[in-house]
């Protein structure tokens, strides 16, 4: 399947999306500045947005997860650009800062690496902000915000939907297909019982996973127990385990010293938003041998273990992440906040808001499927 076909197959069935980007009405003389994953699944949303007159800078929140495809064809339809796929830090570096000098009317991002960087800069003329990850979100809650922006990843929809369940099915079903094997007798260790974490652990047990949970939280912890899990804390489980999964958001969850701890043969996994959930500074990455696509081996002493993606989020960076069907409620709602702080958002006072239910309930309401003919 070529590029183009892909995406037309992938218009047929957003209808969601597609509604929500018909209403965001002419566009001419917005300016706004993406970094999010360059997956083709957003297209619907940035190639409305261009067509309708938008001018759009597009970067991306992660360098494994682009698509170059998907950059050339935004480039095609006018928007500026600057990511490519496995893009060094100096380049991304280089890309959000081309981003602040754009100087952007409204960002949309997952991380909040532009919005952090503009908190920063005097005299910026940002008019409101949407931001879509936990990690962004926490982020940005500690800053003394200067523009309003609005947090559509607590939304119920949204972690209801993509946090709990599409990820945890997506990471496996990403498992299955490049390693070749099931979770059938392997024991899995699961970092983090937010709602990805419990997504994880559930869709994992489903496979035939044998499910420890790691949790530092007191009250996640508790929750685990009260769902039946085995929780244990990460020093003890990791050695015993075939299969370790970090889903937490948080940097250098798992340390050299676990990857030291690991028994010969384990796998591990991230299905968080960055690569840095694993701490990766002692090993030379260069020297991991890809086994098979996306599957990295590294020697230690007289053990070895798989570092799947090269700590990547692996649902996405070796597979295609969520369903085109679920993925268009998530879309559908990143379009209903962009309609919003283009609109009503950008009068709010500077600070950080849920975005309102009469803005993204609409984007999420039941629509008849369509075929509609190829773009």
């Amino acid at each position: 399947m070529n590029f183009t076909q892909e995406l037309n197959w992938i218009r047929r069935h957003m209808p969601r999306t597609a509604r929500m980007v018909s209403q965001l009405g002419d566009c001419r003389g917005k300016k706004v500045t993406i970094c999010t994953h360059l997956d083709i699944k957003m297209v619907p949303l940035y190639e409305g947005f261009l067509k309708q007159g938008g001018e759009l800078f597009v970067t991306t929140c992660n360098p494994t997860t682009v698509r170059d495809e998907v950059v050339s064809y935004l480039s095609s339809l006018g928007a500026k650009t600057h990511a490519w796929l496995n893009m060094s830090q100096a380049d991304w570096e280089q890309s959000l800062q081309q981003a602040l000098d754009w100087q952007p009317d409204y960002v949309c991002e997952f991380g909040a690496e532009i919005m952090s960087r503009l908190q920063q800069r005097p005299g910026q003329t940002m008019k409101a902000g949407l931001e879509g990850t936990g990690s962004g979100v926490s982020r940005l809650k500690q800053a003394n915000m200067t523009f309003p922006v609005f947090n559509w990843d607590d939304l119920d929809a949204k972690e209801g939907l993509h946090n709990r369940h599409m990820v945890g099915l997506t990471a496996w079903q990403a498992f299955f297909e490049r390693t070749r094997m099931t979770l059938h007798e392997k024991n899995v260790v699961v970092i983090g019982y937010g709602l990805v974490g419990q997504g994880v652990a559930f869709s994992a047990r489903a496979y035939g996973g044998a499910v420890t949970v790691a949790e530092r939280d007191p009250a996640r912890r508790l929750m685990a127990q009260y769902d039946g899990w085995h929780v244990s804390e990460l020093d003890d489980a990791i050695a015993q385990a075939d299969v370790v999964v970090t889903a937490t958001g948080a940097r250098n969850v798992i340390t050299a010293r676990h990857l030291r701890a690991l028994k010969s043969g384990a796998f591990v996994m991230n299905v968080g938003h960055v690569s840095d959930e694993i701490d990766t500074s002692e090993l030379d990455l260069t020297q991991g041998e890809e086994v098979l696509p996306h599957i990295y081996e590294y020697q230690q002493g007289n053990k070895h273990f798989f570092l799947l993606a090269n700590g990547a989020m692996f649902n996405l960076t070796a597979s295609f992440g969520d369903s085109v069907n679920a993925f268009d409620v998530t879309l559908a709602i990143m379009a209903s906040g962009l309609a919003h702080i283009m609109g009503e958002g950008a009068n709010a006072d500077p600070g950080f808001y849920l975005l309102p239910d009469a803005v993204w309930k609409p984007a999420v309401s039941a629509i008849t499927l369509d075929t509609p003919a190829s773009q």
